[in-house]
């Protein structure tokens, strides 16, 4: 395990966050959303890099090396990164990344560059049809000082102001129809919890064309038939109250990236799970959102934007 690099100089940060970067501000917390990639900020690339790692380790993940930054973020096949930046204390409160699926390449073996490729098998179906409409997110983080866990009034918005973010990105690509990516989950979490929040998004979010699948599918400790009995109803709001009853009980709860992607919408896909090797063993669910059914009240609070 490598020592994690010191923080950037904050004035090399300011230098690089220019105007022609600026999103848009929050709705909320009176923070600014940038985007921007390494080629044209650097060194925020590797404070990006940097507190990645430290939220990713904290969690029970990341690379193990000094800074989080793979091919993806520095070599030829660059995603774009969005950030959520907090000018009174001059720092980055999260983000993630991301690449609308027609900027996508390919290797003469038609392997895909993009990060879920390696992880999960494409149907002809789903690069037909969708990909070409699609936004791929991945790496999404808020660093500790931020999580509301370890500072609730500093953690108040910010996973409100990374939505916020993905509403910037629906204005800024208006082609776009879906947002794809995985969620993850991390080898200490409770594995009955685990699985139980997996049975239930098979059971409300399935897959019924087949379009996604992991390459090598990570089983579930837990035989079919307990998890079936603890979801008996066919009304999601009973099941989903009876999951976080459950999750709760076996002193959890369900990650925030997770509970937010189910409540953003009843259409969502659920494409199973896969272990990712690279990445502190984590546990990585395909899921894929038709922007078009994100529920009304969340693209109303997402897509204004302040003055």
């Amino acid at each position: 395990m490598e020592n994690i690099i010191p923080p950037v100089d904050r004035e090399l940060l300011l230098k690089e966050l220019t105007d022609d970067k600026l999103i848009r501000k929050t709705n909320a917390g009176n923070n600014l959303i940038y985007i921007l990639n390494n080629t044209n900020a650097p060194n925020v690339m590797r404070e990006i890099g940097r507190l990645r790692e430290i939220t990713f380790r904290d969690a029970g993940g990341g690379t193990g090396l000094s800074i989080d930054l793979d091919e993806f973020d520095t070599g030829k096949h660059l995603f774009e990164q969005l950030i959520v930046w907090n000018p009174a204390d001059r720092e980055i409160v999260g983000g993630y990344r991301f690449l609308h699926g027609r900027f996508l390449s390919k290797d003469s073996d038609g392997k895909y560059h993009t990060p879920t490729f390696h992880l999960f098998r494409y149907s002809e179906k789903f690069v037909d049809e969708y990909l070409p409409y699609t936004i791929e997110l991945g790496r999404s983080f808020v660093q500790p000082a931020y999580q509301p866990t370890n500072n609730i009034r500093k953690g108040m918005y910010s996973l409100d102001n990374i939505w916020d973010g993905l509403g910037a990105i629906i204005l800024l690509y208006p082609d776009a129809r879906y947002y794809f990516g995985k969620i993850t989950m991390y080898p200490d979490y409770n594995r009955l919890a685990r699985d139980l929040i997996l049975f239930f998004m098979k059971k409300y979010f399935a897959d019924e064309e087949n379009l996604v699948s992991p390459i090598v599918p990570m089983p579930l400790d837990t035989d079919e038939e307990t998890l079936k009995n603890a979801f008996p109803n066919d009304v999601y709001d009973k099941d989903y109250k009876l999951l976080i009853q459950q999750v709760r009980a076996l002193g959890e709860n369900i990650p925030p990236l997770v509970n937010a992607y189910m409540n953003l919408s009843s259409t969502m896909k659920f494409f199973g799970t896969a272990i990712n090797t690279d990445f502190g063993l984590v546990e990585e669910t395909g899921i894929i959102i038709k922007i078009s059914d994100i529920y009304d009240m969340k693209i109303e609070r997402h897509l204004t934007i302040p003055e």
